[in-house]
């Protein structure tokens, strides 16, 4: 039993039927994942997956929870980074977890950014048919986007995510800590997608970012946890009316990723993932505005709050065909026509089948 200072804790839950769970959202979390695991009737074994960088921060204080809570823990260690996601690794973890005995009701928690995520997601997933999967993400990307949703998967070859399942977690605990340890780019990485979902769905988290971007990026808590659960509301909102990405409204949270996608894909992965949307992000709200759609004040905001939060505006000295070309083979393509995600203001956005090539390139050159 978990008895040591109480913090605040915001929650959030993901209505999805019998899938339902909760995202929780504060600081000393870690060490209250055994008690909370035991509370909602698991016992025996427990499985942390991770990374050595994240492992060598925070497994030590899972584990003491876990074990006080009467776990027997495994651990389980990756190197860094997206390599480790394939089907190679993958099967080196399904041999450890025969070697621990692990069961069909054995936790397994996710314990890192978003490569643990994905990985120790699928692996959860795939293991006897389904384990039971506590996301446990330790960067600010993860936490308001990969965390969240079911989606996990490994590369393929060349090919991001493309082996893969919707597997949905019993449970997610943002420690809002772990951030402390996070570099500022990487913390700039998940405030884009916070601006992201902001700039989609919701004005008053825009608003709210507007006013407090300098405390986010100086950790302030309770900032953290109302921008953070604000995120996360609304991913969730839409996660339970589109959980697979069939009906369309889970497409509008990729405002930004059109362009995104395929710069960072002709960078060489050169740029962030949050760099790369943030240029994307601005790349579509100045398409909105040159469509008409847009007010010109209203992409002043986006490329005022962005330039904040420490994430670049303007594409670097790209081949611009090839970023056109990249973007031809995305997946949210549809027949030959580029799909965007584009704004009519601020927290409103929709879906348009088909913007002018020309238009695109006009804004990815400067000339927009």
């Amino acid at each position: 039993m978990y008895r040591g200072k109480m913090q605040s804790m915001k929650k959030v839950g993901v209505d999805l039927g019998e899938r339902s769970y909760e995202v929780r959202i504060g600081g000393g979390l870690l060490e209250r994942l055994g008690s909370w695991l035991k509370e909602n009737g698991y016992s025996g074994r427990a499985v942390i997956i991770t990374d050595t960088t994240a492992g060598g921060l925070y497994a030590d204080t899972v584990s003491r929870g876990l074990t006080v809570a009467g776990f027997a823990v495994t651990l389980l260690e990756v190197p860094p980074g997206e390599a480790q996601k394939s089907l190679e690794t993958a099967a080196g973890l399904y041999h450890k977890l025969t070697e621990a005995l692990a069961e069909r009701t054995t936790p397994v928690l996710a314990l890192g950014g978003g490569v643990i995520g994905d990985l120790a997601g699928f692996v959860a997933a795939t293991y006897k048919r389904g384990l039971p999967l506590v996301q446990v993400p330790t960067t600010l990307l993860a936490m308001v986007d990969s965390s969240i949703g079911g989606k996990t998967a490994v590369d393929f070859g060349r090919l991001k995510n493309l082996v893969g399942v919707f597997y949905q977690p019993v449970m997610v605990a943002a420690d809002i800590d772990t951030l402390k340890t996070l570099p500022a780019d990487e913390l700039a990485n998940g405030l884009a997608e916070v601006i992201k979902a902001a700039a989609a769905r919701s004005a008053s988290l825009f608003k709210f970012l507007e006013a407090n971007i300098k405390k986010a990026r100086e950790l302030h808590p309770q900032v953290l946890e109302n921008m953070i659960s604000g995120a996360v509301r609304i991913k969730t909102e839409i996660v339970a009316k589109d959980e697979r990405e069939e009906k369309g409204p889970r497409l509008l949270l990729n405002f930004g990723h059109t362009v995104g996608h395929a710069i960072e894909a002709v960078s060489g992965f050169g740029l962030k993932h949050g760099q790369a949307v943030a240029i994307g992000m601005m790349a579509a709200a100045k398409i909105s505005h040159k469509s008409g759609l847009l007010a010109e004040s209203e992409v002043g905001r986006l490329q005022k709050l962005i330039s904040a939060a420490g994430l670049p505006v303007k594409m670097p000295a790209l081949d611009i065909e090839l970023v056109m070309e990249t973007m031809r083979h995305d997946k949210k393509v549809k027949g030959d026509n580029i799909r965007f995600v584009l704004l009519k203001s601020i927290g409103n956005a929709f879906l348009r089948d088909e913007v002018d090539p020309a238009l695109i390139r006009e804004v990815l050159d400067g000339r927009g």
